[in-house]
């Protein structure tokens, strides 16, 4: 008979968000949709919104499936493009 003991790490290693910026005048944006009903609305507003705000500058809005990870290719265009991604939404 073996026993397993439920004790250990299971899972994906944990991971930090980058920090946040102190200010964000002048600091570009980028908007992930994941085109889940009313997904794009929210944060294109959100986005409109910070420009106005804090002299933020929108400067992309990608799209992906929502059930699928999204492409290498937008990753790498919001990487280079952006300073902050804004992003999320359920249903």
């Amino acid at each position: 008979m073996q026993i397993y003991t439920p004790e250990g790490h299971v899972g994906e290693p944990q991971t930090n968000l980058a920090p946040s910026p102190v200010v964000l005048s002048g600091k570009r944006i980028g908007v992930l949709d994941n085109t889940k009903p009313n997904a794009g609305i929210l944060l294109n507003r959100l986005a409109t919104r910070l420009e106005e705000r804090t002299k933020a500058i929108l400067v992309t809005v990608e799209t992906k499936n929502a059930a699928l990870a999204a492409p290498d290719q937008v990753m790498g265009k919001l990487t280079k493009e952006v300073e902050i991604v804004l992003t999320g939404s359920a249903d």
